[in-house]
């Protein structure tokens, strides 16, 4: 785990604050934790635009954003075409085709 600091105005430092001191939660930080995952439950839009960011960070895969997020694959890719973000494969073409024939082989579809 790492550690990140907030700066909150007073009322809602005082609101975080009061919500422990009546047991809801056992420290400040399940506060904030439980605050993130509900806006994420609830704002898709937002789930997505960190998926983009994470996948282009390279922390997701397109496969891990996209489950992440609700998006089937498809969905994803434009989600990221809308941010104007790069998608790459370290792969090299010719990893690709040799990958490519290999599935064919292994489907019995391969016609060479």
């Amino acid at each position: 785990m790492s550690t990140m600091t907030l700066n909150l105005p007073a009322a809602v430092r005082d609101e975080v604050s009061a919500a422990v001191e009546a047991g809801i939660y056992a420290d400040e930080e399940a506060f904030v934790a439980d605050a993130v995952r509900t806006l994420l439950a609830a704002r898709p839009d937002v789930r997505e635009a960190v998926a983009c960011r994470l996948d282009e960070r390279g922390v997701y895969s397109l496969g891990k954003a996209a489950e992440w997020s609700n998006l089937d694959v498809e969905q994803m890719k434009l989600a990221l075409h809308r941010r104007e973000i790069e998608r790459t494969a370290p792969e090299t073409p010719e990893e690709v085709e040799a990958m490519a024939r290999a599935a064919l082989r292994t489907s019995g579809r391969d016609q060479s």
